[in-house]
């Protein structure tokens, strides 16, 4: 039961709030080192007005040596507060974004689907943009105070100098931030339109690229780029809409900053020359409001970025917010106990029921694809399991009461479009770097004419979805990553589809060799794996309608003979 919006927190004021919370440490260190160099660069104006005022009254070289040597010491000041200050801040925002793409790309990954309608290339744009803008909340609060700071004392200093320039100041800085305040929440909500559209054409070209021989098979590949060209032409013009918002932005920011600084330099001329400040004062207040447009036009920066990092946290809060579709249980498997799927109704299942023994060689022949693709999912627990009915027990006990991690370490269900990875035969085959099988998972999938082949053997680059492959040599890889797992139960939904006859005798041959005394579940209607299975069961309609071997099937079963035989 999901719970209603309305008694849900706001997750995305969570986030940031979260990000802020455990990089106090780096933020309060830079914002010290900032507000230092925003403090050096204020005093530097008004050092020149005290030069020029003692100069005028006093003609000392001493004074004059002392002033330029108080310049030196700003100048350094600001040069390495600024230096370190930058250092750690973007250090403590780097590492908050790579905290968020983890984070992101952890629930993503899950084998159990969230309860959130996002695709793939959504979720890779919200790991890395929006984790991004959501990070940018650790770097901008401290430039927002230090900025502050620099307004602070340069309302103090013209204050000291006549109280008229403090309060202009102070009021037109308060000014110009209502205004803009106001404005930046158009941009939050243009931006959150802007990301959400560029995740979908993300989304879009992934699935163009997963399906793109396919595409050019049938000649479906022109109506597929219209179809990407749509939603990117969307995501442009919301982008264009954004630019647009963000350009009246940064002018009417620029523009009110330009206004205050004329102001205060104007007010400060008819002071001087009313004769109720100095020459040196002057000086301070010309350079002051000269100085105050910087810190001014990134103060009021600040709630643009502030709104964009709230967008994208919301958006990261669609997936880390997002309930599984089914919680897992704690339990694990037992060991030396098989497979049972008892009366399962789940798409063209119907009712389906059987089982497999502890180390037990099964095929499964499958007159209809859709429910081979079904059954496969229901057992790689892509479905949760109050998602259908009936029970699938492994190592006997129900899916439901076991957690997703136990499940994985146990059986292992190897799809018949396994991905390939950018990297090597080596790394595809073995991810986590710890199997001790990789020789015999490569000889047992016929994989050994691949790595002949190249110089590297299996150090042989293979590029992103195994480009630099054929097709029979792309699955006889993900063939050979499902052997390599060595896992106690193995699924493997049709293996050798892309291989020639007489490879798929020796796959089959092999396989059942490798995994004697292991329980192995085969989804295929190839007569090799068939025949080397120590059991065949027929799915027909969703239900199994037969039970027997290979030979005595084909012998008594002509529906069989003409669905497997070749």
């Amino acid at each position: 039961m999901k719970t209603p919006d309305t008694q849900r927190p706001r997750p995305g004021s969570d986030i940031l709030r979260t990000a802020l919370r455990r990089n106090v440490g780096a933020m309060v260190w830079g914002t010290v080192l900032m507000g230092l160099y925003q403090a050096g660069e204020t005093a530097f104006p008004i050092a020149l007005g005290l030069i020029v005022e003692n100069t005028l009254q006093h003609r000392s070289p001493v004074s004059l040596g002392l002033a330029i040597g108080a310049l030196a010491v700003i100048i350094t000041t600001v040069s390495l507060s600024w230096r370190f200050g930058m250092r750690v801040l973007q250090k403590a925002n780097t590492t908050e974004a790579h905290r968020w793409r983890v984070r992101v790309a952890a629930c993503g990954l899950q084998p159990v689907a969230r309860d959130v309608d996002l695709k793939s290339g959504e979720v890779l744009t919200i790991a890395t943009e929006d984790a991004d803008q959501t990070a940018d909340i650790v770097e901008v609060v401290p430039l927002l105070i230090s900025s502050l700071v620099a307004v602070v004392v340069a309302a103090v200093a013209l204050g000291l100098a006549d109280i008229r320039l403090g309060l202009l100041v102070i009021v037109g800085t308060v000014a110009i931030l209502s205004i803009l305040a106001v404005m930046s929440r158009r941009i939050g909500a243009s931006t959150q339109e802007q990301q959400a559209r560029v995740a979908r054409a993300g989304a879009k070209v992934a699935d163009l690229i997963i399906g793109l021989r396919p595409l050019h098979g049938f000649g479906g590949n022109h109506a597929a780029f219209g179809s990407y060209r749509k939603v990117s032409t969307d995501a442009k013009r919301q982008a264009i809409t954004v630019a647009r918002v963000n350009g009246t932005y940064a002018g009417t920011a620029l523009a009110l900053n330009a206004v205050l600084a004329a102001a205060v330099s104007l007010t400060a001329g008819w002071l001087a020359f009313d004769g109720r400040i100095t020459i040196g004062e002057l000086v301070m207040a010309v350079g002051l409001a000269q100085f105050i447009i910087e810190p001014l036009k990134m103060f009021s920066e600040m709630p643009k970025y502030v709104m964009m990092a709230r967008a994208s946290a919301e958006r990261m809060a669609l997936v880390l917010t997002a309930p599984p579709v089914s919680a897992p249980g704690a339990l694990r498997p037992e060991a030396d106990r098989g497979l049972v799927v008892d009366r399962v109704r789940y798409g063209s299942l119907r009712g389906l029921t059987f089982e497999v023994a502890a180390g037990e060689f099964v095929a499964i022949a499958v007159y209809q694809p859709r429910a081979a693709a079904d059954l496969a999912s229901v057992l790689a627990v892509n479905v949760a399991p109050d998602a259908y009915e009936g029970v699938v027990r492994i190592g006997g006990r129900p899916v439901a009461e076991l957690s997703i991690e136990a499940v994985r370490e146990h059986m292992l269900v190897n799809p018949y479009d396994g991905e390939i990875f950018a990297g090597t035969l080596r790394t595809n085959m073995d991810p986590s770097g710890t199997s001790r099988m990789i020789p015999e998972a490569v000889e047992a999938s016929m994989l050994t004419d691949v790595v002949a082949l190249h110089r590297d053997g299996l150090d042989y680059a293979v590029r992103d979805r195994g480009a630099n492959l054929s097709g029979g040599q792309r699955q006889r890889l993900s063939l050979a990553r499902a052997l390599a797992a060595d896992s106690d139960v193995l699924v493997l939904h049709n293996p050798t589809t892309a291989v020639d006859a007489v490879t798929e005798q020796l796959v089959a041959r092999n396989v059942a060799k490798l995994r004697r005394g292991r329980t192995t579940v085969v989804i295929t209607s190839s007569p090799a794996l068939l025949d080397a299975a120590d059991r065949v069961l027929v799915l027909d309609d969703g239900v199994i309608t037969a039970e027997d071997t290979h030979r005595n099937l084909l012998a008594g079963d002509a529906d069989y003979c003409l669905a497997v035989a070749r």
